[in-house]
């Protein structure tokens, strides 16, 4: 194939595993790339060999991730390769047969302005127990948190149009927390994203593998973290404000509007505005006008919701009004996530580059 761009990123590679890996591509594939993501010298030579098959080798001096090595390899295909339909990226380390890589490469040629990802299957018996456990963990965060149902997150197979290699150059990441960030973005950005299945490989029980199954998992799971401090913080910032305008009010009834419901307004008004500012600048990044419209419809809903569950539950129950909050509140804030999520910050254009 002429127009497509193969893609492999290496560090410290198993050498006769990568060449034979090579020769491979290189029999369905004409323009490969290879990145030497800092290697030592002792793969000088190595890496000159592989030059000398006319494959274009780009070096980092230093290790600088798989991440940046993807990113190099984006920016010298979109300088080089006028004519290229798109990139497929593949480990090095031999887990991805050529055959999967072409029916990625095939199915990017039909549908060029999505993601393709080649999925694994993690319930055949040879998935090592940290592989077949710890996708299965991301993949359930994944689907809680970014509302992503991917079979796959960690998948080095995969497949970019033009137009997502330029989308995706801006997006943070060195290392291989840069594949979690793409799949976010595509969330983001509405990329749409389509699995291809392919085999489940794992050679010597996956020891070639760099990806250090707590280093590297505590780096992606801290793209998650903002999500939830942002909402807790708010949440915890509510029910202090709450207590404390429940002990100073006097026990009063406006209209019939108890100092519970009273206070409830108060708390939620002042720990809505933090918590638009948190979401907006840091967490959602989107700062539009339509968003703060729709953030204050939805915490005028969720307040009167609150405010009124927790005053009719706490004449029901008369048990502490503050411990009746934290149950109501903790539903909604499930549900306020989502909501936030799919609608609030959620712009139903899709974003070309």
């Amino acid at each position: 194939m002429d127009d497509i761009v193969i893609v492999i990123p290496a560090y410290k590679p198993e050498k006769q595993i990568m060449m034979e890996f090579i020769e491979k591509v290189k029999s369905k594939f004409k323009n490969i790339i290879v990145v030497d993501d800092g290697c030592q010298e002792e793969y000088a030579n190595f890496f000159e060999n592989i030059q000398k098959q006319g494959i274009v080798v780009l070096k980092h001096h230093i290790n600088l991730g798989k991440g940046r090595a993807i990113k190099t390899a984006f920016n010298y295909a979109l300088n080089n390769y006028p004519n290229m339909i798109g990139v497929v990226t593949a480990d090095c380390d031999g887990q991805h047969y050529v055959e999967d890589i072409v029916k990625c490469a095939d199915k990017l040629k039909e549908n060029p302005e999505k993601l393709i990802i080649g999925s694994r299957n993690f319930d055949e018996k040879q998935v090592p127990f940290k592989s077949r456990y710890g996708n299965k963990i991301t993949r359930g965060v994944f689907a809680t948190f970014v509302g992503l149902k991917i079979t796959d997150t960690q998948s080095g197979l995969r497949a970019f149009g033009k137009n997502t290699i330029k989308a995706f150059l801006e997006v943070p990441g060195e290392r291989y927390e840069y594949e979690t960030n793409m799949l976010i973005e595509c969330k983001q950005k509405h990329i749409e994203i389509e699995e291809v299945p392919i085999s489940t490989v794992y050679i010597r029980n996956n020891s070639l593998s760099h990806f250090n199954p707590i280093k590297d998992s505590i780096i992606i799971y801290k793209l998650f973290l903002k999500y939830i401090i942002s909402s807790l913080s708010s949440f915890i910032l509510d029910i202090i404000l709450f207590t404390v305008f429940v002990g100073i009010l006097p026990q009063i009834r406006i209209w019939k509007i108890t100092e519970i419901v009273i206070s409830t307004i108060m708390a939620r008004v002042i720990s809505a505005t933090y918590n638009f500012i948190i979401n907006a600048k840091i967490v959602f990044k989107n700062q539009k006008a339509n968003s703060i419209i729709k953030y204050f419809i939805l915490c005028l809903l969720q307040m009167f919701v609150s405010a009124f569950a927790v005053s009719e539950l706490f004449k029901l129950l008369h048990i502490n009004s503050t411990l009746i909050k934290v149950a109501v509140d903790t539903i909604i804030f499930i549900i306020n996530f989502v909501i936030q999520r799919e609608w609030v910050f959620n712009s139903r254009k899709h974003t070309k580059a």
